[in-house]
């Protein structure tokens, strides 16, 4: 099994997203691409994949490159930071890395998002490759060229548009993952269907066991339909100046609940929370019906997600929603569906309706 989808930006190329069973192709890719046996390679991971993964591909790597390093930080959202950066950049010097290297993240949204960040920052740019390791990061936060940290309380408020050079998904990695990140990951996954295809959504609902059991057929659909999907909504919009918002649907009221809870639940989790929240505002915007939401949120449940947090009080979510960086002036730009299958951009939201949203999936007991 391998499968090609060229991701273009402005007409041309610039990279493709390579699915693959195993690591044993990964330097075909990068020869291809031009990468010489001279350039050091540095391996940045984190410490639930470093003992998995990392001397694998390490391993790999080494049969076509003379220098290849591994930097490892502490696995979590907590380190996310811009002291982790700090402490890459150093290495990378300490390492003699020049503007000719490349870094490759093997990780998941954490590694990616820090990796790409330094990239577009180390010597004004080097090249950096995604090597995605859990369901979230291969079907979301490996494409598209988003890249940043969390700056004190704030949610990825620091970060750049860089594109990767390739993103190289082994999908039985997958099979190392636990059940709570597959759930994680499937939070975008059903995103990607309310918001731009309604057959795949059907397509996810009927498909439940088969996704939880890592059928390989059912998998490589599943990823690459994704995948799809994103590299077509970003290659419209690469800078996320127009229709590329629509990958947030779920996101603003997700992250403000990730936030709150202090990362304790996974990313994918609160996006789940959040795209409930969505689903009701559409139907009391006058677009999805009542039965339209029960089945998002019969969806979700058969996906193991919560439809509900306790502990967290609205007023709290819809304030943490204004630091949100989708802000424009005082007004959240929210996204909705006009119907399960199409979402739109909502600029005109009053707080009396966000509230009205976030009370729907947060309980104050």
């Amino acid at each position: 099994m391998a499968k090609s989808i060229p991701v273009a930006a402005e007409g041309r190329q610039i990279y493709t997203i390579e699915l693959t069973e195993d690591f044993g192709a990964l330097c075909g890719h990068l020869k291809a691409l031009g990468y010489q046996r001279d350039q050091k390679v540095c391996v940045v991971t984190d410490s639930n994949v470093e003992p998995l993964y990392a001397s694998e591909v390490q391993g790999f790597l080494q049969k076509e490159f003379d220098c290849v390093q591994i930097f490892a930080f502490e696995a979590g959202e907590h380190s996310k930071n811009l002291e982790t950066v700090s402490r890459l950049y150093e290495f990378l010097i300490l390492h003699h890395f020049d503007r000719r290297d490349f870094l490759v993240a093997l990780g998941g949204g954490v590694v990616g998002d820090l990796t790409g960040f330094t990239a577009a920052t180390y010597l004004r740019g080097i090249d950096f490759i995604q090597m995605p390791t859990t369901l979230l990061s291969q079907v979301d936060s490996s494409i598209g060229g988003k890249t940043g940290v969390d700056f004190l309380q704030y949610k990825n408020m620091v970060g750049a548009f860089c594109q990767p050079k390739l993103v190289y998904i082994n999908l039985s990695v997958l099979k190392s993952l636990p059940r709570r990140q597959i759930i994680s990951g499937m939070g975008e996954i059903i995103k990607h269907g309310l918001i731009r295809d309604a057959a795949y959504y059907r397509w996810l609902k009927e498909n439940v066991s088969s996704i939880f059991s890592l059928d390989p057929a059912v998998t490589e659909e599943m990823v690459a339909r994704s995948c799809r999907i994103k590299r077509e909504v970003v290659e419209h919009d690469p800078t996320e100046k127009g229709e590329r918002a629509l990958l947030n649907f779920g996101h603003t009221i997700g992250h403000a609940i990730e936030k709150l809870c202090d990362f304790s639940l996974f990313h994918g989790e609160c996006v789940g929370l959040g795209i409930l929240s969505a689903a009701y505002l559409s139907m009391q915007c006058g677009h999805l019906t009542a039965e339209d939401v029960e089945d998002i949120r019969e969806c979700l449940v058969s996906f193991g997600f919560s439809t509900s947090i306790s502990g967290i009080r609205p007023g709290d979510v819809l304030a943490a929603t204004k630091s949100d960086k989708k802000m424009i002036g005082n007004r959240v730009k929210f996204i909705l569906l006009s119907e399960i299958g199409n979402a739109y951009i909502d600029r005109e939201l009053t707080d009396t309706q966000l509230l009205d949203a976030i009370s729907y999936v947060c309980r104050e007991d």
